[in-house]
């Protein structure tokens, strides 16, 4: 029987802020991506409580909520409950964003609508590699003969699926765009450009290039053509728009992508293939190991789907690839390691039900739920997955481990490292062991600060004054450090806080520039710039004061310290005089985030509402 998600969509739409906030709602493999017309006017925190949203993550303009496998059922039930289609969002509508990360995101959103085919035609060769392999299945037979070509469809024809996709993107029509990169990869079209005569276009020369499994090509020529679409469109007297806007569209578009835009493209492949070559002969080792210890950072800010251009370029220009699936096949096995060891040790049911199912998951190469829901919470796991990644990903990139197909990096992807001989295979099941098992081990040796059940800690909370269960409750006031306006941690133009990813707490928008002690305790951190400064309290609450963002770039300049590693003070102690005009001045935000960086270790970290307060104003209650 279907399950419903009626009751999820109808949270999650009044949670990003009601049916009139969305522009648009789409998926990936595990992500519900909105473009929100005010995202200030989502609940993140209420958002984050729904069973069944494992994450928020706000990045390329688009308002994500990290789901799980079950993301694809829970799309349809939103757009049902908001009234919208299937189309994918635009990253335009969103936010403004900086020129990386519009780039970025662009390249993102083109790719997600065809990973799924991208994918399933390289499980196709996986399997038929293994049929070939182990004799299972004639290979000079029709049914072998019509799968290769089914699998191969899917990268001969790939100029058009990017096409259409980056139509969608660039707001043109899609239709036209397909029309284009059909155009590119004709036979005819092929035949002329390289016959023995130099070909030419309205009496320009056309270099002979390859557009078949083309990846730079397609996205350049249908940007061009958006804007080409758009001029065609204002020029066009209405009565004959329907032909006269796509002719002259077509015109201009098909000499530009073979005399200006394909050439140029064949320029960057080629400059490509010499970065490859170099990486695979003289450092093999070092995209692996990066991918291995980096990609839960990749997959936080979505540049994971950034790298798949380049991988496809491997494959058109090499053969195989190694930039992401062995890389992405160490760091996924460790991501899933970490949280089945977080499964099979902690006392916490809900976190053992949440560990133990998202390994599963995360086995098969969909990682977020684990990351999101386990690891990344409990921070400690993350890092022994990235070091059990880290590891795999070396040893992959020293025996020179490929993929010879696209599929998602997980242990049901291993058909897609066979080769001539199975010694690729075997040195990626190596890689797969390697994974599992320095993930293990550093998760055990580093351990976690493993959460109150959460039956106990609301019971702990609601205990009245004197009853026998108040021992159990300790509750730490954390104070302002100067004075200014209190606002949510969403308002610090910063992810790493915005995002909760260092821990809970509040902001303060900073009136003056002396820096106080917001609790007693001892000073653990004081960088030398000035800009931060780490007290922990005798309850054991790791309290960070970061002032302003990137101000670690002053070095110092426009910061005085007055306190010293290891010393302890009383709340209401000077700690930085801060020059807040400089910082200003400078082009830095002066916005102090602080942060319970041990937030995992307490029951809960509760901000007070926000408004004017002044220095020694309680902000923050941590409850144990």
């Amino acid at each position: 029987m279907a399950k419903d998600y009626s009751g999820l969509a109808a949270d999650i739409v009044k949670g990003v802020g009601g049916k009139s906030n969305i522009s648009g709602v789409t998926n990936c493999m595990t992500r519900l991506r909105f473009v929100l017309k005010e995202e200030s006017k989502a609940d993140e925190a209420g958002l984050r409580k729904l069973k069944g949203v494992e994450g928020v993550v706000s990045q390329g303009g688009q308002y994500q909520l990290i789901i799980g496998t079950d993301v694809a059922d829970v799309c349809k039930a939103v757009q049902k409950e908001a009234g919208l289609t299937a189309d994918a969002p635009s990253i335009s509508e969103g936010k403004k964003q900086g020129m990386v990360n519009r780039v970025l995101g662009t390249i993102t959103a083109i790719f997600q609508p065809i990973i799924p085919g991208i994918c399933g035609a390289g499980m196709i060769k996986a399997v038929l590699a293994l049929c070939s392999t182990f004799q299972l299945l004639d290979t000079t037979g029709t049914t072998y003969s019509l799968l290769s070509s089914l699998a191969d469809s899917a990268f001969y024809f790939l100029p058009i699926f990017l096409a259409f996709s980056s139509a969608k993107q660039f707001k043109c029509n899609p239709y036209l765009a397909a029309v284009i990169g059909a155009f590119m990869i004709h036979p005819s079209t092929i035949s002329v450009i390289n016959g023995e005569t130099a070909a030419t276009i309205f009496g320009l020369p056309v270099k002979a290039v390859s557009y078949a499994s083309s990846v730079v090509q397609p996205i350049l020529v249908i940007w061009a053509m958006s804007y080409i679409q758009r001029f065609a469109d204002r020029i066009s007297p209405k009565p004959v728009k329907i032909f006269l806007s796509p002719l002259i569209t077509f015109l201009i578009t098909a000499p530009l992508a073979l005399v200006v835009i394909g050439p140029l493209g064949s320029y960057i492949g080629d400059a490509l293939y010499v970065l490859f070559d170099f990486f695979n002969n003289q450092a093999r080792w070092v995209l692996p190991l990066l991918m291995g210890t980096f990609t839960p950072l990749f997959v936080m800010t979505g540049m994971h789907y950034s790298f798949m251009p380049i991988q496809l370029a491997q494959y058109a220009t090499l053969g195989y690839g190694t930039l992401l699936g062995p890389g992405m096949l160490a760091s996924n096995i460790g991501q899933a390691t970490a949280s089945l060891i977080v499964g099979l040790k902690t006392k916490n049911k809900e976190l053992k039900d949440k560990a133990l199912s998202s390994s599963v998951t995360a086995y098969f190469g969909i990682t977020e739920p684990a990351m999101y829901g386990v690891t990344l919470p409990l921070k400690k796991p993350l890092l022994a997955a990235m070091i059990g990644g880290g590891a795999a990903g070396l040893f992959a990139g020293l025996v020179n481990l490929r993929t010879y197909a696209s599929a998602t990096a997980g242990i049901l992807a291993l058909p897609v490292y066979i080769c001539d001989d199975l010694s690729n295979v075997r040195n990626a099941v190596i890689t797969i062991l390697i994974s599992i098992a320095v993930t293990a081990i550093m998760t055990m040796i580093l351990g976690w600060d493993d959460p109150a059940p959460e039956a106990e800690g609301k019971a702990s909370e609601t205990a009245p004054a004197g009853s026998a269960s108040e021992n159990l409750v300790r509750r730490i006031t954390v104070a302002s450090p100067c004075e200014g306006t209190a606002v949510s941690l969403k308002e610090v133009p910063d992810q790493v806080f915005s995002q909760e990813i260092m821990g809970k707490g509040i902001a303060i928008r900073p009136e003056s520039g002396a820096i106080k002690a917001p609790a007693d305790g001892k000073i653990t951190a004081v960088f030398p710039s000035g800009h931060a400064v780490g007290i922990t309290t005798p309850e054991g609450a790791e309290i960070l004061i970061h002032i302003g963002i990137d101000t670690v770039n002053m070095k110092g300049k426009g910061f005085r310290i007055h306190v010293a590693q290891d010393q302890e003070v009383k709340r209401g102690d000077l700690l930085v005089e801060a020059d807040l005009k400089l910082i200003r001045e400078k082009g830095y935000d002066p916005i102090i985030p602080v942060i319970v960086t041990n937030t995992a270790d307490f029951t809960d970290v509760i901000p007070a509402d926000e408004g004017t307060v002044k220095t020694g104003d309680p902000i923050l209650t941590v409850i144990r």
